[in-house]
Order: structure tokens, then sequence, then C-alpha cells
């Protein structure tokens, strides 16, 4: 009969293989996405609470806190399509970055608005940290949708 330490370390060896197989080895990069999408989505509901409070928006809702962990769960799902894509043509984390370079600039500024939206100053370093990302993940813009050019 397995007891609790045995399947704690059954589920920690299982659970850290899995992380391995779909994001390969834990970089810097993948750590300050987590990071950000954390931030984020603490911010979405302070400003969500603010609003709700002030009157200006519609508060703290679950089906629309429901629909922000989904969005942060697909993140992680694109980023781990990535790495595997990456598997296929090759080993290195060319793909896997720059999708997690485009969420992390997706992030930041979503946690720049949730900011606006609290009414707090944001610094220029931060908005030219957005800039850095979007240069590094090959958009031109950070928007929900993915540009993509048609090149004959």
């Amino acid at each position: 009969m397995l007891d609790e330490w045995e399947i704690f370390k059954f589920s920690a060896t299982l659970g850290s293989s899995a992380v391995t197989y779909f994001y390969g080895r834990w970089s810097g990069v993948l750590g300050v996405l987590l990071a950000l999408v954390i931030i984020d989505y603490v911010t979405g509901l302070f400003a969500a609470g603010a609003e709700g409070k002030k009157g200006t928006g519609p508060g703290l809702k679950s089906k629309i806190g429901l629909i922000g962990i989904a969005r942060e769960v697909f993140i992680f799902t694109i980023v781990a399509v990535s790495h595997l894509i990456n598997g296929v043509l090759g080993d290195s984390h060319l793909f896997r970055d720059a999708v997690a370079y485009f969420y992390m600039a997706n992030e930041l500024l979503s946690i720049v608005e949730n900011g606006g939206r609290l009414g707090a100053p944001v610094p220029s370093i931060i908005r030219q940290a957005v800039e850095v990302l979007k240069s590094k993940s090959g958009e031109r813009k950070v928007t929900g949708k993915m540009q993509i050019s048609k090149k004959r």
C-alpha cells in the first residue's frame, strides 16, 4: 500500500517530467513569463475590484475571472506547442523563446493597462521594455491577434 509520501514523490516526478517534456529545460525566459502571467492576473483582479467600487466597470465577476485563467493557460499551451515544434525542426529554443517574448510583451502591456485602470503612473522604462520585447518576438504591434505576413 502506498503512503502519502510515496504518492507525493510519484506526483512530483510525473509533474516535473511533464513540464520538462512540454517546455524543455526551464529557462529564465519561461520564469519571467510565469511571473508576468501571475502579476497580470493579480493586477487585473485589483483593477476589476477598483472599477467595481467606483462604478466604472463590471467589478469582480467569476465568469470574467475564469476567462482570464483560461487565457493564461492558453499562453502556456502555445508555448508548449512551440517547444514541441522546436523538437521536430531542431533542438534549439528559437520558436519557444520567440513565442514567450511575444506573450511577455502582451502580459507587460496588460499589466501597464491594469496600472492605468488603477490610476497608477507608468514609468517610461516599462514602455521601453514593451518595445524591446515586441522587437525580440518579431511582432510590429502587440495585439491579441498575431500578424502573419504573406511572402510570395
